[in-house]
């Protein structure tokens, strides 16, 4: 077969895509958890029908399912792609204005809707493998949104080569949309028997070449501190603060490790994420992480002992210590289907990437698809410096994933 032509259009659909306000909300208990979301979903099931996908269909829940008919005789496995479509609650997204600086020649990119977000050549060592490429930012108002819409754009873009391509053989190929990814709720409602897929990439993604098969195993722990009320004047001997304990709880954490300001690599840690309450109760939420479960339980082992302790100097206090589980390291799945992992390195290769394995210091709807049915590795979508004001992506890096989208499923086609 003749070398791949491609006229690429992911950078002119990210940038209509990312000025959709789509962000997600951790207190709302609706299913997606802000109507917003569906406004992107409408549009992209449009584009898809428009395109020629004719089962291409927004669900009630802001999930958008398509098909790509196989185009091949071969019985292949049938691949999903996956991205999400919320964006972070860190940060503002609405009104984003992107901006592009082109041929990037290095240094720093002062952001000019507000001058003090400076994106510093010192501190993104991946802007060193950007010189002469296109770099998309915000204004620095708000996120970018490209987590995930980088990603989103990407598979739009392979589809409509695909349709456009129809001598380049693949299987059946499902495309997913999901909502409420980044309040870890993207997966909550999917299903995967409508979407009918054997194996599955998320398109979620930093630097251009790498893909994960490895990411955190986490839970949430909730500690509920139950004080003694007593009148403010009246209170010596009888008040204990519910309050001040959750203080000391907090104040008596590990101080060099076991925090994401004091870890890297596969190191993992515990971290509080939130404190609410009053002098009779107050209430500590955290998250733990780490790659394997062991460290898991040490750290959540580690947290109640220092609960215990703190709760010696409130003897008529109570507490309640719970733990969820939120998903597990998705290599454990991933191992068992080597094949998913090495088609994906290929690809990588024949978009002219050098291929980089590496882990998550996170996780990914393709965690729990993983642990669903649906082995799910992740593949770079060119996203950086994520959940911020200072994010960025570049129109080459997010060209090089949807190369590798297509060589991925014509890869799939060869070797069925």
């Amino acid at each position: 077969m003749s070398p791949l032509t491609f006229s690429h259009t992911v950078t002119e659909r990210f940038l209509r895509y990312v000025t959709i306000d789509t962000q997600s909300d951790p207190e709302s208990a609706a299913s997606p958890s802000t109507e917003k979301q569906k406004e992107l979903g409408r549009v992209l099931a449009a584009e898809l029908k428009a395109m020629g996908v004719a089962d291409a269909h927004l669900d009630e829940f802001g999930y958008v399912y398509a098909t790509i008919p196989a185009n091949t005789p071969k019985k292949v496995p049938v691949i999903c792609f996956c991205s999400h479509m919320d964006t972070s609650p860190d940060v503002t997204g609405k009104d984003v204005k992107p901006q592009v600086v082109k041929n990037y020649r290095g240094g720093d990119i002062v952001l000019p809707g507000d001058t003090s977000q400076v994106i510093r050549f010192a501190e993104h060592p991946a802007l060193k493998n950007q010189i002469g490429n296109d770099i998309i930012t915000t204004d620095g108002t708000t996120l970018l949104g490209a987590d995930n819409k980088a990603g989103v754009a990407e598979i739009m873009d392979a589809a409509h080569f695909f349709i456009n391509n129809p001598d380049v053989k693949h299987g059946t190929i499902k495309i997913l949309f999901t909502p409420d990814e980044e309040i870890g709720r993207g997966v909550d409602n999917v299903d995967l028997k409508k979407l009918g897929a054997d194996f599955g990439y998320t398109m979620d993604g930093e630097s251009a070449g790498c893909v994960e098969d490895e990411t955190f195993s986490a839970d949430g722990a909730t500690i509920t501190i139950n004080g003694v009320s007593a009148h403010p004047g009246y209170a010596k001997g009888k008040m204990e603060h519910a309050i001040k304990i959750a203080a000391a709880i907090v104040e008596r954490l590990p101080k060099e490790g076991c925090s994401p300001e004091t870890t890297s690599g596969k190191q993992g840690f515990l971290h509080p994420v939130g404190i609410e309450g009053a002098l009779e109760q107050a209430t500590l939420s955290f998250i733990v992480r780490d790659f394997n479960e062991d460290g898991l339980k040490e750290k959540e082992v580690l947290l109640e002992n220092i609960v215990k302790d703190v709760m010696k100097d409130y003897p008529r206090s109570t507490y309640k210590f719970e733990v969820r589980e939120q998903y597990r390291n998705m290599k454990q799945v991933i191992d068992r289907h080597p094949h998913v992992l090495e088609y994906a390195i290929e690809a990588i290769r024949r978009a002219g990437l050098r291929p980089m394995r590496t882990a998550i210091r996170g996780g990914t709807d393709g965690s729990r698809l993983s642990f669903m049915g649906l082995p799910c590795p992740n593949i770079f979508a060119g996203e950086h410096a994520f959940h911020s004001r200072l994010e960025w992506v570049s129109r080459q890096d997010m060209e090089k994933a949807v190369q590798t989208i297509v060589h991925l499923a014509m890869i799939w086609e060869e070797r069925a």
